[in-house]
This record gives C-alpha cells, sequence and structure tokens, in this order.
C-alpha cells in the first residue's frame, strides 16, 4: 500500500545531513510548519493521528467548539490547520467525543477518510501514520506514550507528562532509544515573553538570581466518588488502564481526573508543568533540579519550598506566574504579562555574543518543523521529565509532610526508603512498561 506520509528512508536520509540539535540557538519555524504553505503534495504530508479527543485533544486538532455540521474552518494553531498535515485517526474510550472528532477531520477534509479506534493500539499499529498528538490522563501517558515511541511515532505529548517521576523517566528514556521525535505541550517555551524572560535571567541582567516564585494551585486529594452506572458509550476498563480499578463516575472525565491521586496530581501537575518548566529554563536547569523540598509546617516553613545546589530558593507562593528576583532586579512573566524592576529592564536587547535561548514561534510548527529534520523541540522529552519532576517533588513532599533531600543526577530521594517508594505507582493487571 503506498504510504500518505513521509517515508521513514526519507526521514533517515534527511536526519544524516540535519543539524543534532539546536539548542541554544534561535529558531524560526518555517512559515509551512504554521500552515502558511499553501498547497503541499500528498506525499510530502505528515500523517498525524490523535489520540484522547476531549477538549485539549480537539483543541490541538485546531476546532474550538462550534457544532461540527457547521465547520468551515480550523483555528491555524491546531495541527490541521497546517497544509503540511493529514489527520487520518483519532482514538477515544467515549465514543461521543471519538465521532465527534472523527466528524471533525472528514468534514473539514471534505471526505471519510478519518478512522475511529477506541483501542489506541489498534491505532498504533497503522503503518501510514508518522506522529500521534496524545491527550489523555496522566495515568495513561506513560503507557501510551512509550508504546507510540516503540511503533516508530513522533509524539507531540499533553501535559502532564506523567503520573509520577518513574513514569517520566521511563517515557524519556523510550523516545531516546527509538530515535522519535518528541514535544511536551508546554507551550511557553514557544511564546516570546517567557524566552525574553529567561533570557533576561540567564544572562545576569538582575544580577545573581536569589528566589523564584511560582503561582500555581496545590496538590491532589484522594477520591471519595460515588460509583455510578457506566454508560454504554464508554469503555470504563480502557479509560482506567493501569490505575487502580474503582466504579464509574462522570466527575472523572474531561479534566476531573486531575484532582485525584490515581490520576492527575492536582494544579501542581496541571499549571505546574507551565510555570515549573520556566523557572528552571531562567535558572539553566533543563538537565537537573532541586536538591531538597520542604512542605510547609506553619512555622519556618509558610509555602512549599525548593532549594537548589547553588542556594537559589524557590517557592510556591503569590506570583503571577513567575517571579524571578535577584540581587540587582526581579522579573515577573506570565501568560500576556511581563513586569521588570527597574522598568528599563522589559526595552533590553540580548545581545550577539549574550546567551540567546531556543527560539520557537509556534509549538506545533515546530514539532512539525522537527519532525522533518529530526532534530531536537523546544520542550524534549528530557525537558518535560526533568520539568514534571519537580511538580511531583512537591507533591510527594505534601503528601510525606516533611523535608525530603534529592539527588537530581541519580533521581533518587537521598536516604529515603519511603519517599524512593513513591517514585512509582504499581500498574494494574495486564498493564506494565
Amino acid at each position: 500500500m503506498r504510504r500518505r506520509g513521509i517515508g521513514r528512508r526519507r526521514f533517515l536520509k534527511r536526519a544524516a545531513g540535519a543539524a543534532v540539535g539546536t539548542l541554544g540557538f534561535p529558531y524560526l519555524a518555517s512559515s509551512s510548519a504554521m500552515g502558511k504553505a499553501g498547497s503541499v503534495a500528498a506525499s510530502n504530508r505528515i500523517v498525524v493521528a490523535c489520540i484522547g479527543m476531549g477538549n485539549q485533544g480537539t483543541a490541538h486538532m485546531g476546532w474550538r467548539g462550534g457544532t461540527v455540521p457547521n465547520l468551515n474552518w480550523v483555528e491555524p494553531g491546531g495541527f490541521m490547520g497546517s497544509a503540511e498535515v493529514q489527520m487520518v485517526a483519532v482514538c477515544d474510550v467515549d465514543d461521543r467525543w471519538l465521532n465527534q472528532a472523527r466528524d471533525i477531520a472528514n468534514k473539514y477534509y471534505g471526505n471519510k477518510d478519518c478512522a475511529a479506534y477506541k483501542d489506541f493500539r489498534e491505532l498504533l499499529a497503522r503503518d501510514d501514520i508518522d506522529a500521534v498528538v496524545t491527550a489523555t490522563p496522566s495515568h495513561s501517558n506513560a503507557i501510551i506514550n512509550i508504546a507510540a515511541a516503540k511503533a516508530g511515532k513522533d509524539i507531540y505529548c499533553e501535559k502532564p507528562m506523567s503520573l509520577t517521576i518513574s513514569e517520566a523517566r521511563a517515557m524519556a528514556n523510550a523516545v531516546k532509544r527509538y530515535g522519535r521525535v518528541y514535544q511536551i505541550g508546554t507551550q511557553q517555551r514557544s511564546d516570546r515573553n517567557f524566552r525574553f524572560a529567561c533570557e533576561l535571567v540567564r544572562n545576569g541582567y538582575i544580577g545573581d538570581v536569589k528566589s523564584v516564585t511560582i503561582g500555581v494551585g496545590g496538590p491532589a486529594r484522594e477520591c471519595n466518588l460515588p460509583g455510578e452506572p457506566v454508560p454504554d458509550c464508554i469503555d470504563w476498563e480502557m479509560w482506567l488502564g493501569p490505575a487502580p480499578w474503582r466504579p464509574f463516575h462522570p466527575g472523572l472525565l474531561r479534566h476531573g481526573w486531575m484532582g485525584y491521586w490515581d490520576y492527575g496530581g492536582g494544579e501542581m501537575t496541571n499549571w505546574g508543568p507551565h510555570h515549573f518548566d520556566i523557572a528552571q529554563w531562567g535558572l539553566g536547569m533543563d538537565d537537573s533540579g532541586p536538591v531538597e523540598v520542604v512542605p510547609p509546617d506553619g512555622k519556618d516553613f509558610k509555602v512549599l519550598t525548593y532549594r537548589y545546589a547553588n542556594g537559589v530558593i524557590m517557592t510556591r507562593d503569590k506570583a503571577n506566574g513567575v517571579l524571578f528576583t535577584g540581587a540587582e532586579g526581579k522579573i515577573e512573566v506570565n501568560r500576556g504579562h511581563l513586569r521588570t524592576w527597574p522598568e528599563t529592564l522589559a526595552r533590553q536587547k540580548i545581545k550577539p555574543d549574550e546567551i540567546h535561548l531556543y527560539e520557537s514561534r509556534s509549538h506545533q510548527g515546530n514539532f512539525l518543523e522537527c519532525i522533518r529534520t529530526r532534530s531536537k523541540t523546544v520542550c524534549d522529552e528530557e525537558i518535560g521529565c526533568r520539568s514534571v519532576t519537580v511538580c511531583h517533588l512537591g507533591n510527594i513532599a505534601y503528601r510525606l509532610g516533611r523535608p525530603l533531600k534529592w539527588n537530581p543526577e541519580k533521581e533518587r530521594f537521598v536516604d529515603d526508603d519511603q519517599a524512593n517508594r513513591m517514585l512509582k505507582q504499581p500498574m494494574r493487571s495486564p498493564w506494565r512498561l
């Protein structure tokens, strides 16, 4: 059967002459990667499938609401908004979301070529798919993403990357082992304000960094939702996947699962991957992390507190996004917000010989470009692993209620068997990594 996307052999040929990586150098997404290329031959399109068709999954397709029968446009920010992409398959455990997503694609393309699956393994078995977009609950991400890497698919993964630190590391290792392109959906690294703020910090414009304040919500809680009958349209066993069995409740669907330990980590792993990621970027800690985390005790520590080996203190406290405080100034950055002390810092130009961070102007466009060049994305698997680890460290400290020492090189707690047992969570049979 003739492939509809980029052949693997062509990928390998291009990889031989492509730049190995672009970290530390300016990146400009091509117009084609941003959906402005006009006509692209079918044989040169990147064939994409989506797994997890809730709000985020359909948003990644490019649909922002409305009724499917009246759909006549897709936002350029979505993958279908790129002329380089052909969306050929969708997957979800709920027939309602699954059929809606299939209809969105078919309506947009004016055909009936988009296939619908309730089992992600059937979708991954197709050899005509180049890349998958996964927007599934945290407890399913490791199983699905690792299977996708083994199946030879490039992966755009909606955050949170994982349910546990161990799962995040297993995913990053699988991506490296199978040579896949991986993008975590922490799109703030593709926003000019966040990049500029981190460049100011990295180049010493606020002096030595003393502290970072992160404005995010708190941890998850135990689930005590009552059981209800499972709707015929939902494969509840598949939704639970490796998580402990419990009866169905509609409050776990959409984003509800995020608030419960068996499936998510609360706002710490919802907004946390965005803002802690920027803190890691600004501190130059993409390959490391803090060495200590202390939960609030009502006495010496009023808020969740992290300490880095260089002495920088990071807290979960009141801030409009991320606040870097240095010996000579401050920078606060959030979506649509950039404030500096002194105010003149906001107009500073980064000099050619100073540190310039990876520039991406389109998070999805960056992913598509890296598929073609076989380069590292702006938020690759290692960055995603390290950033979500910071979130999980905070949650483990909350759950244990005591200070913890962390070794970022070994990715283990120091002399703490109880904490180390929380690096992973048992998986329900037959699921395993």
